[in-house]
């Protein structure tokens, strides 16, 4: 005979904890394996050992079965928002840790979860704003532009974030979010080089530098790891959301282009995109590990977390760097430069003390391919030719980054449990949530 299950009250308690802790995750970026895991491991920790788990991209079903006797008892949560504050994360995964290891239950669960959930961001709104500002202005240096450049990217994105944030009060859908801001770094990058502010050959680095903090905020990884783990519906949901986001950044650019026509703006010829010179590596690095750092600290990152993702972004550009020095293509060199980023994220990270999914979004955060992207909605809006095989080449830059980075999770997990036994009862590479019980009994 199995062990007792607890009363009706209990179980549904339990459910309700599991599936608020699951939220936190969900809405924070983490994949649907990570929640399923996450969601099974406490339930079983506070004595529900028979629980299924069904994520759906905006909702999460629990079932506790009761045996042959007794009716299964089923709760539903709907992730209504999504916010990017890793630093909830990471103390919502401290959490977790303690209850899977026996050191809390879950009355005392319930209420850490109210404080976490209830606190507010560790920094003020106008810091956050700032260090989508510093993105942009590392990510120019990466792309070899000067501090002059850099200077107005930081301005333009500071500019087009607190904007996103008015229209956001006024509750604009995401989609034409997405549109102001192309639209914004588009023309604002235009009118500076019609006024001859800008004394350089590459003033539209400014345009694909903002281009590049717009991207940045997409769901790409967590898309293509539900792929690869067979939550197909829940990656199907993502990828719909990433490729709308995507339009809408598109069609702002293309409609600031246009415009930019129709006024007689002086068109600025598009940067070449070329390898950076040995030489000029230690930019790179610089670009890569700033716009990782200032990416972290834009999404609520701390201290800790924001050296770990510098790191990872200081690896990822100067591996990226030396491949396209020696002439290796940009797909390529994407996700060989992702694969390490995800590889040292799951190996370092949590010992650490930081949530692999930190390191991971924030370490291919520079490599974005805003420039690629740029150039190819200028050739599309305003070049007769029209060819769209510039913007193609970005779309696979942005997926090499998203399935290198979960391929190097997966590497790390036998490194990581320092056994090589990889935890079964899940598939796929883990970003978040609850230790393999190898890694747990190193510990």
């Amino acid at each position: 005979m199995g062990p007792q299950l607890p009363d009706e009250a209990t179980v549904n308690f339990v459910l309700d904890l599991s599936l608020r802790i699951g939220e936190v995750q969900m809405a924070s970026g983490a994949g649907a394996s990570d929640v399923t895991a996450t969601i099974i491991a406490i339930a079983g920790a506070l004595g529900l050992p028979h629980c299924e788990v069904d994520v759906i991209f905006t909702s999460i079903t629990v079932t506790c079965h009761r045996g042959t006797d007794l009716t299964p008892i089923t709760a539903l949560r709907v992730v209504r928002s999504r916010s990017l504050d890793y630093t909830r994360l990471t103390e919502t995964e401290k959490l977790v840790r303690k209850i899977v290891r026996g050191h809390m239950g879950a009355e005392q669960a319930q209420t850490e979860l109210e404080r976490i959930t209830s606190a507010p961001h560790p920094y003020p709104r106008w810091v956050a704003t700032l260090s989508w500002g510093g993105v942009a202005a590392f990510v120019t240096i990466l792309l070899g532009g000067g501090f002059d450049i850099a200077l107005v990217a930081f301005v333009i994105s500071g500019v087009i974030d607190r904007v996103g944030r008015v229209v956001n009060r006024y509750g604009l859908p995401f989609f034409f979010q997405q549109v102001v801001g192309g639209l914004v770094a588009t023309l604002s990058a235009m009118a500076i080089v019609s006024s001859d502010i800008l004394t350089t050959d590459k003033p539209t680095l400014v345009v694909a530098a903002a281009v590049t903090v717009l991207l940045s905020g997409l769901s790409t990884v967590s898309a293509v790891q539900d792929a690869i783990t067979g939550y197909n519906v829940t990656a199907a949901g993502r990828t719909m959301e990433t490729a709308l986001m995507s339009a809408g950044l598109i069609a702002g650019v293309v409609l600031a282009l246009r415009i930019a026509v129709m006024l007689g703006l002086p068109r600025t010829p598009l940067p070449e995109v070329t390898g950076s010179t040995p030489q000029q590596l230690p930019l790179v690095v610089l670009g890569g590990a700033g716009a990782a750092a200032c990416f972290a600290l834009a999404s609520y990152s701390k201290m800790r977390a924001m050296l770990v993702a510098a790191a990872a972004g200081g690896i990822g550009a100067a591996v990226y760097g030396s491949l396209m020095l020696a002439k290796l293509d940009g797909v390529s060199s994407s996700a060989v430069a992702a694969t390490l980023v995800g590889f040292c994220g799951g190996v370092l990270a949590r010992r650490l003390g930081v949530t692999p999914l930190v390191v991971a979004v924030s370490g291919i955060t520079p490599l974005l391919p805003g420039l690629s992207t740029y150039r190819g909605l200028y050739q599309i809006g305003v070049e007769p030719s029209g060819n769209i095989s510039t913007l193609m080449t970005a779309v696979a830059i942005g997926l090499a980054l998203a399935a290198g980075v979960v391929l190097g999770e997966w590497l790390a997990q036998p490194v990581r449990t320092g056994l090589g036994r990889l935890e079964r009862r899940f598939a796929g590479p883990r970003m978040a949530g609850p230790l393999e019980p190898t890694e747990r009994s190193l510990e």
